[in-house]
């Protein structure tokens, strides 16, 4: 059975020695044996002992609540559906819409995190989250909290435009910047929908002209430089005027 072994290295392409069969993992091994002997151990006591993560470890989401617009481009990225966006009181009483976050879902992949526009939502080293009952993994806007977020825990997404990479550009923009809705005027109703789910208040219904009847035909102009392309205006549109295009 040995000189099994040793007739397949006869073919010329295994010249080194060290190729052997069972040469190699034994060096393997024995270097793996001195090494753990000499220095610390390469395991921990868990969890008496826990190991050190970098701030922009992938745990469970953050959330800073002020901060949030409640523009809804988490729930909208999340892949496993963990995220919707439910009313709540904010400091002074007044109802908004923030995430809560179904931590039973939530594959700690932090999309959330970088497509949030304005950084509310963040990562966290926090990955122990045990509980009794499936409706304590639910975590509400204010439960998402964490009193120890960093800058290194704001993850947002960098991209390089393709037009900016022809034109030999390669400058990395804001994922919120990248793409801006555009008017198809001929489809617009003047329904005023698109500006009142804005989140930022980006969008302003400006006069142009009167139609048949004499009243006033309202477009909306969108502010690029408050737009964070959340997709709202979007998705309110009941005649698909608005569409998102790439900023060129």
């Amino acid at each position: 059975m040995v000189m099994t072994y040793f007739e397949k290295y006869r073919d010329g392409r295994h010249k080194n020695w060290k190729d052997l069969w069972i040469i190699k993992p034994f060096i393997i091994c024995m270097k793996v044996l001195f090494r753990t002997t000499i220095h610390r151990p390469v395991t921990v006591l868990y969890p008496y002992e826990k190991l050190w993560e970098p701030d922009n470890y992938r745990g469970r989401p953050g959330l800073d609540f002020n901060k949030c617009i409640g523009c809804g481009m988490c729930a909208r990225m999340c892949p496993c559906a963990a995220i919707i966006l439910v009313e709540t009181p904010d400091d002074e009483g007044q109802p908004v819409m923030r995430p809560q976050v179904n931590m039973g879902r939530c594959s700690f992949c932090a999309y959330c995190a970088e497509y949030c526009p304005v950084d509310a939502m963040t990562v966290t080293p926090i990955v122990e989250l045990a509980e009794f009952t499936r409706s304590d993994l639910i975590y509400g806007p204010r439960r998402l909290a964490y009193a120890g977020t960093t800058e290194g825990m704001k993850v947002p997404l960098k991209e390089t435009l393709i037009s900016d990479y022809k034109a030999g550009n390669k400058v990395m923009r804001d994922h919120a910047s990248i793409d801006r809705p555009e008017l198809e005027g001929a489809k617009c109703i003047s329904c005023k929908k698109c500006s009142k789910v804005c989140p930022v208040n980006a969008i302003t219904m400006v006069e142009h002209g009167v139609n048949a009847k004499g009243r006033p035909i309202l477009w909306p102009e969108i502010n690029s430089e408050t737009c964070v392309s959340c997709s709202n205006c979007i998705d309110a549109c009941p005649k698909s005027a608005l569409s998102m295009k790439e900023v060129l």
